[in-house]
């Protein structure tokens, strides 16, 4: 099970969200940010690195160069962060490190660095040598001085959404922050039960929790709220700017693969199709709901800036139902976003805690799945349905995603997943739609899928979880 944050921070709405770039949140965020941290920590040695020497293993090796992870190593080493790093300016770095040979070790020195002697991609192994930790998306960094003599070696996995875990290390205890959360869960259940004896909605009670996260992070108890609000309300600008991206642009996805993006003309056609016809076709909402879940996947695909909900690979769910709900729907606001964002994040701190949100741990049910169950809880709060409306269309849109495999074809996150992040919009619309036209008992619980998803993960071979050995990606030719 992926364990919950070691900081002393309990999962945020803002670890769950937040910014970063294509094409993945596992592949390319992960190991940047790796990359970056160990020449951050570097200190003094710095001076004395001659040689470095980055080994990718399981997932990583098997996928990595089609998830843009070798460039995301090299840009994490020269000094870039993936929430900070400028798109427009990846592609000239990566030209330049790889035309002179020369790497600018965390942004101040030069450093020789060929990838096929520097960069090692180990297929043939599932985790690193001696590693405590046994997670598929495993990197390890070391630092030699010119006598060849080791410096500094440290091993991180990258387990989805952006997060990264050191392998054998703890925080020290000066550096745990402890936060009283005012609500604290760790279950569906829990989380109803705090709701209910406080009779609040589940967004009141996680604006609570992540007013308290803020104050423990500095930031002054008459503000936490504002602040809460205010960082919400960026995100979904940035979705905003990240959907009007990629319904403009046309062309063809980098990679290889030759896929044509698709957003710009499905949009085109919408618009055509909506001008001619006096009585507008009533699904017309869910193929805009494709186009906006395709127009962030396609940005995503090229390497663009997007936001993680929880990843990138699926990063095109929420964001797609979110429009849905400020265009189709009778009384949308920006209290209802807030809604949205702040119900969804309970629902994916759930899943976060007590499964997994990585596609090389459990396959796609725990990127496209989870994002799918958060939007549909989110879009039934923003409508404003119960608490138990709420459980249910999350349990819902999971239990209709269980045992999706992740089988990118050419490693890229292009096919299937671009398509399958309209699918999961739609579907999270479908889910909120029966759950807020059912009374609130039901069978099966939140709790209950959230086991299930995490045990069917296990069960699911490994060439089935973001290797490419398997279905679609040993099944179509590659053209």
């Amino acid at each position: 099970m992926t364990a919950a944050p070691k900081s002393g921070f309990p999962t945020s709405l803002f670890d769950l969200y937040k910014l970063g770039v294509g094409p993945s949140s596992s592949h390319t965020m992960g190991p940047m940010l790796a990359a970056f941290t160990f020449t951050q920590s570097l200190g003094p040695l710095l001076a004395s690195i001659a040689r470095l020497q980055c080994d990718l293993y399981g997932s990583l090796a098997l996928t990595g160069i089609g998830h843009a992870t070798d460039r995301a190593i090299l840009l994490g080493l020269s000094g870039h962060h993936p929430a900070t790093i400028d798109p427009d300016s990846i592609d000239s770095t990566i030209a330049l490190i790889r035309s002179t040979g020369q790497l600018p070790l965390a942004g101040s020195r030069s450093i020789p660095f060929t990838e096929s002697t520097n960069l090692l991609f180990h297929r043939d192994q599932l985790y690193p040598p001696g590693a405590q930790t046994q997670h598929p998306n495993g990197v390890r960094l070391l630092a030699f001085d010119a006598s060849g003599s080791p410096l500094a070696q440290r091993t991180w996995f990258s387990i989805g959404g952006g997060f990264i875990t050191e392998d054998g290390a703890a925080p020290p205890a000066t550096a745990v922050t402890v936060v009283d959360l005012p609500y604290p869960f760790h279950s569906a259940a829990e989380l109803l039960a705090h709701a209910h004896a406080a009779n609040l909605r589940i967004d009141q009670l996680m604006l609570a929790n992540e007013c308290a996260i803020a104050c423990a992070r500095g930031i002054s108890p008459d503000q936490a709220q504002t602040w809460v609000h205010d960082h919400i309300l960026n995100l979904w600008r940035v979705m905003l700017a990240c959907v009007e991206r990629g319904i403009a642009a046309e062309g063809i996805l980098p990679g290889g693969l030759n896929v044509r993006r698709r957003a710009h003309r499905l949009a085109t056609r919408l618009r055509e199709r909506q001008a001619e016809q006096r009585l507008g076709d009533p699904l017309a909402p869910l193929d805009w709901v494709t186009v906006y879940a395709m127009a962030v996947n396609e940005e995503n695909a090229a390497g663009g800036r997007v936001v993680t909900a929880p990843t990138n690979g699926a990063a095109g769910v929420i964001p797609a139902v979110a429009h849905y709900f400020t265009n189709f729907t009778s009384n949308p606001s920006d209290e209802g976003i807030l809604r949205f964002f702040l119900t969804s994040a309970a629902i994916g701190i759930l899943y976060k805690e007590n499964a997994s949100i990585s596609g090389a741990e459990v396959g796609c049910q725990g990127e496209v799945g989870v994002a799918c169950s958060m939007a549909a809880g989110g879009l039934a709060s923003a409508l404003g349905g119960t608490n138990g409306q709420i459980e249910h269309a999350a349990e819902i849109a999971m239990e209709h995603n269980l045992g999706m495999t992740c089988d990118p074809i050419g490693g890229l996150v292009q096919i299937p997943c671009i398509e399958r992040n309209a699918m999961g919009a739609v579907k999270a619309v479908h889910a909120t739609r029966i759950a807020m036209q059912e009374p609130e008992e039901h069978k099966v619980s939140l709790d209950q899928v959230i086991r299930t998803m995490y045990l069917t993960g296990l069960d699911m071979q490994s060439r089935y979880k973001e290797t490419s050995l398997a279905g679609l990606a040993l099944n179509v030719i590659e053209c």
